[in-house]
């Protein structure tokens, strides 16, 4: 669906990605881990087209994505970024509603995505709200689930930023469960996130960076070794396993 080729950027401090090669597929959950200033959200950015690569290119669907008129791309990539500021009093079903817009949905078709996406988040009883009422975990699941209301009726690209801030243990699992239900029907998912354990979980094939660099992808159990994730963050990591399935701790000092 999403390819980059020999993919890079610099504008200056962390916000800068080393020529890489990364190809999302359809029916899979993509999960960027790796360090505070890693190049994680600067990698989203890019391929999500919210910025221009310095060289090489991200194609869509075999097309350079920056070819693609503004409202066509829309219909192809719905994208969370970390800080989705609003200001104004919309109600929380206006909100949702908004990432139809560049959908051809009619208005039942819309209602009934609103209210299935209120079902999977949690966020039913909030419907009627003010946004501007709710708490941070509730205003971040009505933006996830706005994001995904924008979601293509064939199978497209989901990019999202840290989606989980703000989220209990709960409602972490809920939207990652949704996901997974997405990925199932055929669309393709990118997360940007920082909890270890929850990416071993759900994400199908995991990419780790560091000061801008794709050190490693593939498959989430060849990938997320304890030996490549101490290296990864400079902290040693422990994998445990048992019949009920695996959870990965660290402990104090480096390597």
């Amino acid at each position: 669906m999403l390819e980059a080729r020999t993919l890079a950027f610099e504008g200056g401090g962390s916000r800068r990605i080393r020529p890489l090669d990364l190809q999302l597929q359809g029916g899979a959950i993509h999960v960027a881990l790796g360090p505070n200033g890693s190049g994680k959200s600067t990698l989203l950015a890019l391929l999500s087209g919210l910025l221009e690569p310095g060289s090489g290119e991200v194609l869509l669907r075999g097309r350079n994505l920056h070819r693609y008129p503004l409202a066509e791309r829309a219909r192809h990539l719905a994208v969370m970024l970390q800080s989705q500021p609003l200001d104004f009093a919309f109600p929380v079903r206006e909100v949702i509603a908004m990432g139809g817009y560049p959908l051809d949905l009619s208005l039942p078709e819309l209602d009934q995505r609103i209210e299935q996406l209120a079902a999977g988040l949690d966020i039913a009883h909030l419907l009627d709200r003010s946004y501007l009422s709710l708490s941070g975990g509730e205003a971040q699941r009505v933006q996830l689930a706005r994001v995904l209301a924008q979601r293509g009726r064939e199978p497209s690209l989901i990019l999202l930023d840290e989606p989980l801030t703000a989220l209990d243990l709960k409602h972490q699992h809920q939207a990652l469960t949704l996901l997974r239900q997405l990925a199932a029907e055929g669309y393709s998912i990118f997360i940007v996130l920082h909890d270890l354990n929850l990416a071993a979980c759900y994400a199908d094939r995991v990419l780790l960076m560091r000061e801008g660099e794709l050190v490693a992808q593939g498959l989430c159990a060849e990938v997320m070794t304890a030996e490549t994730l101490s290296a990864l963050y400079d902290v040693r990591i422990e994998r445990y396993e048992s019949s009920g399935g695996q959870a990965l701790f660290s402990s104090s000092g480096g390597g």
